[in-house]
């Protein structure tokens, strides 16, 4: 089997939290606000929701989508 790494991306990304107004990027996204600080976002997939503590990410190509937050500390890293 061949193995590959995943090319280093840098990436947008905003923490769901009731308290942080939404950057300029997720709020030209198609997403709306539920009760409880969570986020509808429209995805090719469907809509997703972004819980509070969540992520949210623009991808490489524009794309927004949610993420754990276990799971983006796993995969990314702060960009000085």
């Amino acid at each position: 089997m061949t193995q590959y790494r995943k090319k280093p991306v840098v990436i947008e990304a905003w923490q769901n939290s009731d308290e942080n107004e939404f950057p300029i990027w997720v709020d030209n996204a198609d997403v709306g606000r539920e009760p409880g600080g969570v986020i509808l976002i429209n995805t090719l997939e469907g809509v997703m929701k972004a819980m509070p503590g969540d992520y949210i990410i623009k991808g490489v190509q524009g794309e927004v989508y949610p993420c754990k937050p276990d799971i983006f500390e796993a995969t990314y890293e702060k960009v000085e």
